[in-house]
Parts: C-alpha cells; structure tokens; sequence
C-alpha cells in the first residue's frame, strides 16, 4: 500500500469513520458511518483524494469526471485540479438530486465543459448498493454523455459493486472497509 494511501486512511480514521447505529441513504442500517465529506473537504485529504482517484484514472479513456451533488463536488473538484497540475486537464460536472428549478431546469452541470457523447468517469464518496451513481449514471447518460466507470473513496461491500457491473459499469475502490481499517492501523 502506498504512503498516500496510508496517509488518507489515517486521516480517513480521524475525520469520516464512525460507529454506532446509523441508517444510510439506501436505507440500510449500519453500525458505521462514514462522511468522506470530512475528510474531501480537508486541504491534505482532499489533495490526497484528488492524487489517488488521479492515478486510478489517468489510463482510462475519459474527457471527464462527475458526480452526484453533494458528496462528490469535493471528489469532482480535486481531481479537476490535480489532473491539471499533472498535465491531463481533465473537466467536471455534478448531477442535481432534483432538476434545478429555474434557469435552464437541468440536473447535469458543467456540461459546456463536454462535447455531445464524451466520456466520463464517476466518482463516489460511497458505495453501498451503488443505486445514487446509477442514478446519477441515468442523468449524465440522459444528457448525451457516456460513461466509462466508476470511482469511490469507500466501497462497502455490500452489493454495490455487483449491482454497477450487472448494469456495465466497473467499480474501481480506493479502499474496502476492510482495508480501511488494516490501512488506518499501519
């Protein structure tokens, strides 16, 4: 495991990992919480985050990330600015949990960023049983995009990767719980 990685579990640990009882967005309960929130909007954990999720896609063919609204707009952003410092400029949009209400009434922005049919890689923050990305993947593909895969700080192994490759997509994990936890412990 590489000393990011270890860096970003330690403070993965300190900042986003909680137990106790909790229900998630799935609906799902749990007895671990996990806000990457705290840790992507972190100055080193969110460089972190940019240069990890950097190296997992800087060989797939893709003219972009994206996300849903708002556990991926830190992700989007890192990783837009590393792969401009890194050379491989790569632009970001983020996908609306409603239609905005006003304006041009989308769920899909920075799409000025994008050409009709681009590709684009998905990043998530977590991964349960993968139905917000799909969700998410629904609204890009709507809007005239493709997308190549799927990126996540946190995969939980719980269905979710499954549910993404059934429907076509990779998952591609910074960390499994499990490893996680090893990784924060080192």
């Amino acid at each position: 495991m590489t000393d990011l990685k270890i860096r970003l579990a330690k403070i993965l640990a300190e900042k986003s990992y909680k137990e106790g009882e909790f229900t998630l967005a799935s609906g799902k309960k749990s007895e671990y919480y996990f806000d990457c929130r705290q840790t992507a909007l972190h100055a080193e954990g969110s460089w972190l985050i940019g240069n990890l999720f950097f190296d997992m896609i800087k060989d797939m063919e893709a003219a972009g990330v994206g996300g849903m609204t708002l556990g991926a707009d830190p992700l989007v952003s890192s990783v837009t600015v590393i792969s401009h410092e890194k050379g491989r400029p790569l632009p970001g949009l983020l996908v609306r949990k409603q239609a905005k209400g006003h304006g041009t009434g989308q769920y899909v922005e920075g799409l000025a960023n994008f050409k009709e049919g681009a590709t684009v890689i998905m990043l998530e923050d977590v991964v349960t049983t993968g139905g917000s990305v799909l969700t998410a993947i629904e609204r890009i593909e709507a809007a005239g995009l493709k997308v190549a895969a799927v990126c996540c700080v946190l995969d939980r192994e719980e269905g979710g990767r499954e549910k993404l490759e059934s429907a076509g997509y990779a998952l591609h994990s910074i960390f499994t719980r499990k490893e996680l936890v090893e990784a924060s412990r080192a």
